[in-house]
């Protein structure tokens, strides 16, 4: 253990620890909730000038993304540059001023309308009249800001913990983010059907949640400094030269930002499809479609914790590619449909079938994901660790647009040869499938000193 670690408090006793745990948990909850109320009004939105329903999260998930493009690798520059813990507790002081434009946007547009019987089903929905331009807009400077807490929030983790706990304040951070995510979602589903026409209220309770996620913020621990004088550069608005140096350098870097893009970009696509699934395919309430939703970040939170206490000290990239199996198999269960005859492709696995595979799905989502998250975090060198951060938040929100895009595509596409749409499902599927197959790196230990150079 080196000198730093003994000078750190067990991770349990950290006052720290707890505040960037909550402040965490906060926040994913918050966007949660706003995130999933705007998709859920883009699911049905009728096309101003016309009769037809178009799906259009792809825009609301688009628009989202590319605030973490435009600003994800100035934002690690500024990790290195200034205290992670000051733009940490400066990134909700901006939540709190978003979360009030959100109420301003919820006053500004008309409510949804109910409508009965979409795709045949009997349940009573929402559709929206004309793209909701304002919240798309709020959304846009939720994702900046969160896209400036980002390379600080991940670049601060080492530095605030001792070196062996890295993993496991990895697998509560990401189980507690999942957490919130859960419940974000399903809550947003909650507060869109029983506040269809007083939605600026839920406006007013993020902005509730937005100050105490602030307070909670100001336990975090001021960590050094990493580059005080790092020289500014116009390639930081994009990939800094370090991070591009280091890259080019550590092959085994570069592949795993790859396979974690490749996550990303897998992972965009299951809120977009299963709000379809459960609103178009199944009829069901904003409620429970959240909730269906909800079930596959209950297998993500399970699929972290297992990985956590499976890789203790290490980087295990067995579980990369089991995971990989195991999620693209679900994938595929996802889009079977039903032979039973009749004008309308029906899902093979129904509402509770989808159920139980979607938590299965998250659950190898999970031992996918946190491997390859703590090695992007323990492997650069201290000095550039935000920036390459950035460059990994970056790549993968680029991954994230393409996702929305290749949702966008695929729906058309399906819609012009009459089959299902939760195919979709099977074709993300088999983007995995090279990852299971042909994805290797060797087990790596993680020393006191995170920061070792590439070899």
């Amino acid at each position: 253990m080196s000198k730093n670690d003994q000078s750190l408090p067990p991770l349990y006793q950290d006052s720290a620890f707890w505040g960037m745990t909550t402040t965490q948990f906060l926040g994913a909850f918050n966007d949660s909730v706003f995130k999933q109320i705007v998709l859920l009004l883009c699911v049905a939105v009728v096309v101003a000038g016309s009769a037809e329903i178009q799906d259009q999260q792809f825009l609301a998930q688009g628009i989202f993304s590319i605030a973490f493009i435009l600003f994800s690798g100035i934002s690690g520059y500024w990790s290195d540059r200034v205290s992670k813990r000051s733009l940490i507790v400066l990134c909700k002081v901006l939540e709190i001023g978003v979360m009030l434009g959100a109420v301003a946007a919820f006053f500004a547009i008309p409510g949804p309308e109910m409508q009965t019987g979409i795709e045949g089903s009997e349940e009573t929905n929402f559709i929206t009249r004309g793209t909701p331009w304002l919240l798309l807009g709020v959304l846009f400077f939720m994702g900046s800001q969160s896209a400036v807490f980002g390379p600080a929030k991940y670049g601060i983790l080492p530095e605030m913990v001792r070196s062996s706990d890295l993993p496991r304040m990895n697998g509560i951070i990401q189980m507690t983010t999942f957490l919130a995510i859960i419940l974000g979602t399903w809550v947003g589903g909650m507060l869109l059907d029983f506040l269809d026409h007083m939605l600026w209220a839920a406006g007013v309770i993020c902005v509730g949640i937005a100050i105490v996620g602030t307070l909670t913020s100001l336990l975090i621990r001021r960590t050094p400094i990493a580059e005080p004088n790092a020289p500014f550069s116009w390639d930081n608005v994009a990939i800094a030269p370090a991070a591009r140096t280091l890259l080019r350098r550590d092959r085994s870097l570069r592949n795993a930002l790859v396979v974690y893009s490749i996550f990303w970009f897998v992972a965009a696509i299951f809120p977009l499809m299963v709000n379809w699934l459960g609103r178009e395919q199944f009829g069901m309430s904003n409620t429970q479609t959240s909730f269906l939703l909800a079930t596959v970040s209950i297998g993500i939170a399970a699929g972290f914790v297992c990985a956590g206490k499976i890789s203790a000290g290490s980087v295990n990239f067995r579980l990369v590619q089991v995971g990989a199996l195991g999620l693209a198999g679900c994938l595929f269960l996802l889009a079977l449909p039903s032979f039973s005859g009749g004008e309308e492709w029906k899902h093979l696995l129904g509402t509770e079938g989808s159920r139980i595979v979607l938590v299965c799905s998250g659950f190898f989502a999970g031992l996918f994901a946190l491997p390859v998250q703590v090695y992007l975090q323990a492997r650069p060198p201290q000095n550039v660790k935000g920036r390459v951060i950035g460059a990994m938040n970056l790549v993968n929100w680029i991954a994230i647009v393409l996702a929305a895009y290749f949702f966008f595509a695929t729906d058309h596409i399906f819609k012009e040869l009459d089959l299902p749409k939760f195919g979709i499902f099977g074709i993300t599927g088999l983007i995995l499938l090279p990852i299971a197959f042909f994805y290797r790196s060797d087990k790596v230990e993680l020393l006191p000193e995170t920061d070792a150079r590439p070899g």
